[in-house]
């Protein structure tokens, strides 16, 4: 006689409204750790690539590695982090803006960051910018960012 096994439980998509996201400048002025935290009482998910927005730029922060959406499952209060880069260190061009929006999820409005409390006052230039996933810790994050950008 064999035991069921029970399928894993299907979690859902987290709220807007139970999640924080913060954005911070990182080491560099072309650098921003963000991170989201789950504040509901329940596990639930968000995409694996945070979606990362530049003023009135199209286009997202592209995924490094390059990935397909996935989820990335929150525990009840907890976080995940990820370092962004905004400006490809060998570009010769670049745009300013003066915010950057930052959703969990692509399903979230997200929350928007303005330069300034970015630590950057006259904007932040923007080219080919690149996210991680979100990571365990802001060192594993931070740690993804630089092995993704050499």
């Amino acid at each position: 006689m064999s035991a069921a096994v029970a399928a894993p439980a299907v979690l859902a998509t987290c709220r807007q409204g139970s999640v924080e996201v913060t954005a911070a400048r990182g080491a560099t002025a072309h650098v921003v750790r963000i991170s989201v935290t789950n504040g509901s009482g329940r596990a639930c998910v968000v995409d694996r690539i945070p979606t990362v927005t530049f003023g009135d730029l199209d286009g997202a922060a592209q995924p490094v590695p390059p990935s397909e959406s996935a989820p990335y499952r929150l525990a009840a209060g907890g976080s995940a982090y990820a370092a962004v880069r905004t400006l490809d260190p060998a570009a010769d061009e670049n745009r300013t803006v003066s915010s950057l929006t930052v959703a969990a999820d692509p399903s979230h409005y997200g929350e928007e960051f303005t330069a300034a409390s970015l630590g950057s006052p006259r904007g932040i230039r923007v080219w080919e910018p690149v996210t991680t996933l979100w990571q365990p810790t802001r060192a594993k994050a931070d740690a993804a960012l630089a092995a993704a950008t050499r």
